[in-house]
Parts: C-alpha cells; sequence; structure tokens
C-alpha cells in the first residue's frame, strides 16, 4: 500500500524544565496546541507555504525552512534519510511564542509526526528526536529535548542529548499553567545563567532532583513536593517576569506541591495532589498577575498530558 500524500499532526504546550530539571525534564499539556500539514512533493526540497493562527508571534515566523523550526527539523530528516523527494508544509500556531510552553518545539514536532506518516516505512518514535532536536536549536540555539521530549512521549519525559525516556507520573497530579500577557524571549532568559553557580548550589539542586524522580517513580506527594525547588535558574529569571513572585506564593498557598517557571517564562506552572486542588488555585495564580499589572490565560491539566498525534491523512 502506498503512504499518504498528506497528513495533518498536533503537537501538545509542554511546561520545559519542570523546575529542578533544566534543559532535562519536561511534560506535556493539554489544552493548547499547534497544527502542522505536510504534503509529499516530488522537488526534493522543503518549502514552508503557509503560517497561520491566532498565537501570539505568528505572523513573525519565517517561511525560510532553514530558519524556521518546523523547516530545518523536516530538512534534516531530508538530508539524513536519502529522501528523493520533499515536503510542503503549512503551520497552523496555538501557542504563543516567547511564553515558556514550547511553542517553536511543537510546530517542529507536529511537522516531524505528520511528515513521518507520508515514509515509505515510517520510522518509530524515538527516531524522530534527533530531528526534533535539529528543528528546536533555531529557536533557542542549542540542541535541548525538555520540550520536544514530551511532545513526542506524552505526559513526563527525561531529555538528554541522545536519549528520551517517559517517565512515570501518577494520574492524581495535575497542573496550573498560567500565561500571563508578557513575551520572553528564550536567548535573553538563557542570557542570565551565563555566571558560574557555587558547587554547593549546585550539589542541594542534584538532590532535589533525585528527590523529585524518586517521587514520580513512587508516586509521593511528599517526595515530589520536598524535591520539586528549583536553587539555580528560578532565582535568575524570577526578576524578569513581573507577578511570578505572588504567582507561585498564590500557589503555595494553595496547596501547590511546588511551583516554578515553565520552560524560559513568562509562564508558570503549579503542581498539584488532586484536580480539584489545581482548579482552586488558578484564578489566585492569575490575580496575582492581575495586580502586577498583566493579564494571563490559565490552564489545568493532567502532568500525563497527550503526546503528538496524526489527525488526519489523505492517499
Amino acid at each position: 500500500m502506498s503512504p499518504p500524500i498528506q497528513a495533518t499532526a498536533f503537537a501538545p504546550g509542554s511546561v520545559g524544565n519542570i523546575g529542578v530539571g533544566f534543559d532535562l525534564l519536561g511534560h506535556s499539556i493539554a489544552g493548547m496546541h499547534d497544527l502542522a500539514t505536510v504534503r509529499r512533493i516530488r522537488e526534493p526540497v522543503v518549502r514552508i507555504e503557509a503560517i497561520r493562527g491566532a498565537a501570539a508571534g505568528a505572523e513573525t515566523l519565517p517561511l525560510e525552512a532553514a530558519r524556521n523550526t518546523a523547516g530545518r527539523a523536516l530538512l534534516a530528516l531530508r538530508e539524513r534519510l536519502g529522501l528523493r523527494f520533499g515536503f510542503a508544509l503549512a503551520l497552523e500556531k496555538g501557542i504563543p511564542l516567547g511564553s515558556g510552553l514550547g511553542g517553536s518545539a511543537a510546530s517542529c514536532v507536529a511537522a516531524l509526526v505528520a511528515a513521518n506518516a507520508l515514509l515509505d516505512t515510517p520510522l518509530p518514535r524515538e527516531a524522530l528526536y534527533d530531528y526534533a532536536l535539529d528543528g528546536e536549536s533555531v529557536s533557542s540555539g542549542s540542541r535541548h529535548g525538555d520540550n520536544v521530549a514530551p511532545m513526542l512521549l506524552g505526559g513526563v519525559a527525561l531529555a538528554t542529548a541522545t536519549r528520551m525516556l517517559a517517565l512515570p507520573a501518577p494520574a492524581w497530579l495535575h497542573a496550573v499553567v498560567v500565561h500571563p500577557d508578557q513575551v520572553l524571549e528564550t536567548r535573553r532568559a538563557r542570557a542570565v545563567l551565563a555566571a558560574p553557580y557555587p558547587l554547593q548550589v549546585v550539589v542541594e539542586q542534584s538532590a532535589h532532583l533525585a528527590l523529585f524522580l524518586t517521587g514520580l517513580q513512587r508516586g509521593d506527594a511528599e517526595l515530589i513536593r520536598a524535591g520539586l525547588n528549583d536553587l539555580l535558574v528560578e532565582p535568575r529569571r524570577a526578576p524578569l517576569i513581573p507577578g511570578f513572585a505572588r504567582a507561585k506564593a498564590a500557589a503555595l498557598d494553595h496547596g501547590a506541591l511546588g511551583a516554578s517557571i515553565s520552560g524560559a517564562g513568562p509562564s508558570t506552572f503549579a503542581w498539584f495532589a488532586s484536580r480539584t486542588d489545581a482548579e482552586a488555585a488558578a484564578p489566585a495564580m492569575q490575580t496575582a498577575f492581575a495586580d502586577a499589572g498583566f493579564g494571563s490565560r490559565a490552564y489545568v491539566t493532567p502532568v500525563s498530558g497527550p503526546r503528538a498525534e496524526v489527525i488526519a491523512c489523505t492517499a
């Protein structure tokens, strides 16, 4: 049977880092996504035909494939597989750029999942990771998988330079993710991390990460609470996000297991031991940003969020 000639896939948003896992951990979130429609074409090129959507910043994205996260990912796929055909791509942006919700990563993951469905022999999901890292590097300037891995796998994922691993997350874990009406570019957010860290702080952060991962493995809320405390990145990025400190305090006042900055920010996330607790905290977190002069949108999602999938094919 011949492969389809066109496929549309979605990729969800994500919380990168999860506080204690800078460039290593992430989880997908329900409630927002990007769409990519990829068509197989005879020309041995990658062509971006359109970028649409209501998401903030969509109109600024380049149509040149090599400068676009989705385009770069498809270029890498073509080149390394030695494909004789090419791809035409249209993106529908639903995740705002500069939000800390994986907007750049979602485009490249959705494009890869759609393009993979058009191959004569589709690749296993794990094989798409390296191409996704190529795409993500266009936006961030580095190859890190804390956004693309959970989008490809769903739920919580560990992302290293060479592999991605799905991590267990109990069904009762829920997150509130609040996106204030602010934009914080990834490159600026990474620039404040350049200065060295004292060894003792790195050791303490390592202990938090170990507690956090053990808590996930055991489904132990108190271990997760003990570990979900970022000593490295959050203190340096928090001043870049007006209202963050109050939003975090509001989450903790409502029983959050922990709260921190989503990805590079400015979005803020908090984890809770139940959906009921998360829903009760969301308005208070939004009020904190409102008091700082910013409107916001709040999403309540299982921590075990969805993974990217093909939603339509044309033979």
